[in-house]
């Protein structure tokens, strides 16, 4: 069974290869095109010039001969022309692919990267449109998997409000922003994902955990330390305590697709007041706290980092969430510029809504208070769609106390004048419907732009201009 298995799965990787071979605007048939006649005419001069030179050969003398036992004159003409065609077509393709396999080799990132891959990801990808998004946790991760192969022009902006278990410990030791997110994100994006993945993820063994919470490290020690954190921390100290340095180079050596950005080079402090006026402080507590009112970050004034405004202007599509709404999504549009650029973009601004209720923040919540509570802690139109799942018949494995959450209810439209433009679709993942599935997001966010997005944007800019 596995054998099979294994046959098809190699099967539809090489029917996706040829796919890409013949994708429309890779750049490459074009031109093999153009060799192929170049080629047809030296041949065509060549046979002109075998026919200049031996049409005054004496018939049956030596010279003659050979020229005839050369040119195969001793077999029937088609089988003849067969024969010589085939092996040409044959030294045709093997050459050009040889000579474009050592040609493109410099820019292939293993042996195993099919020359394919390489070109479409190199131009193909290269024209997709350019998507921010912005958020954190396994949503934000989740959704760059999926976008990845549709577009090479990503951006993430990743919150640096975590203040739990590895994050939390270097942030201490260090003072530097909480990494855990970025290291998600940085993995997601990588060529050779999911090995990437379980590289920077791998932690060191000694960490424990306390009341389920997230892995809690060892003071002074590597214990419950994963791998890319402990890089991240090392090229923002090679960087001489530039933190956002120090992520370009990660972005760099891992060569990932995209970027991915911290919200701010500043540790932030996240803040909450729940209805019964309760303040609570800190990312990880925040997260398990019911009936929250408001939240707010400390301190309020935080610089944004500059790639992030950067690509927030320049964007095409700005994607917030998925991610916990209250300690992943708002920590990073709490900053003002932040706010600000996204407010002021020309892009289409799309919130993507959580396929479950978390127990804690969000528990109770529908598709309508997610969106009333985004904008009361921004502004009324900074959303312009809200993607929400519509397919809730995914698996429910285990028990009722081993499932995490209930799913979002669609009760639309929320509060307020200005009511987003709502999109529904399958995007919930079968295996786990309190996650997002990579690719169904991933197309439906790129058919909402075909569909609204590209008109925003041109009528924006030309309102800007």
């Amino acid at each position: 069974m596995s054998s099979t298995a294994s046959w098809n799965g190699r099967e539809a990787a090489r029917r996706l290869r040829l796919r890409r071979w013949l994708q429309p605007g890779i750049g490459v048939k074009r031109w093999l095109l153009v060799a192929f006649v170049g080629m047809l005419l030296l041949a065509l001069a060549g046979a002109h010039v075998i026919r200049q030179v031996t049409k005054d050969l004496e018939p049956g003398g030596a010279a003659q001969a050979v020229v005839d036992l050369i040119t195969l004159q001793f077999l029937p003409f088609a089988l003849r022309g067969l024969i010589i065609g085939g092996v040409g077509a044959g030294l045709v393709v093997l050459g050009a692919a040889r000579a474009a396999r050592n040609l493109t080799q410099p820019l292939r990132t293993s042996e195993e990267t099919p020359l394919a891959d390489v070109i479409y990801q190199k131009r193909f990808l290269a024209r997709g449109p350019r998507i921010v998004a912005i958020g954190g946790g396994t949503g934000l991760s989740n959704l760059l998997r999926g976008l990845k192969d549709h577009t090479g022009n990503l951006t993430a902006i990743v919150t640096v409000a975590d203040d739990g278990g590895s994050s939390g410990a270097l942030r201490e030791e260090l003072g530097i922003p909480p990494v855990g997110d970025i290291r998600n994100c940085i993995a997601a994006l990588a060529d050779a994902e999911p090995l990437m993945s379980e590289l920077l993820g791998y932690r060191f063994p000694g960490g424990h955990r306390v009341d389920g919470g997230p892995m809690e490290t060892e003071p002074g020690g590597l214990g419950g330390h994963p791998v890319g954190n402990l890089l991240l921390a090392a090229l923002t100290a090679l960087e001489g305590g530039d933190f956002e340095e120090g992520v370009r180079r990660m972005n760099r050596v891992l060569a990932v697709r995209g970027q991915v950005v911290p919200a701010s080079a500043t540790p932030i402090n996240l803040v909450a007041r729940t209805r019964d006026g309760i303040t609570v402080s800190g990312q990880s507590t925040i997260m398990r706290t019911t009936g929250i009112e408001r939240v707010w970050i400390d301190p309020a004034d935080v610089q944004a980092a500059e790639d992030a405004i950067a690509a927030i202007a320049e964007a095409d599509v700005i994607v917030l969430g998925p991610g916990s709404l209250y300690t992943s999504v708002l920590p990073v549009l709490l900053i003002p510029a932040i706010r600000e650029a996204v407010a002021a973009a020309p892009a289409m601004r799309l919130y993507v809504c959580n396929v479950a209720m978390q127990p804690g923040e969000t528990e109770g919540y529908d598709l309508a208070d997610h969106v009333e509570a985004l904008s009361a802690h921004t502004q009324a139109d900074l959303v312009d769609l809200v993607l929400a799942n519509d397919g809730f018949d995914g698996d429910r494995p285990g028990s009722d106390e081993q499932w995490p959450a209930d799913a979002v209810q669609l009760r639309w439209p929320p509060a307020g004048d200005e009511v987003p433009h709502l999109v529904t679709d399958r995007v919930a993942s079968h295996a786990a419907p309190h996650h997002h599935d990579p690719e169904r997001l991933a197309v439906a966010i790129l058919r909402a732009w075909e569909r609204e997005g590209q008109a925003m944007r041109r009528e924006r800019t030309a309102r800007i201009a």
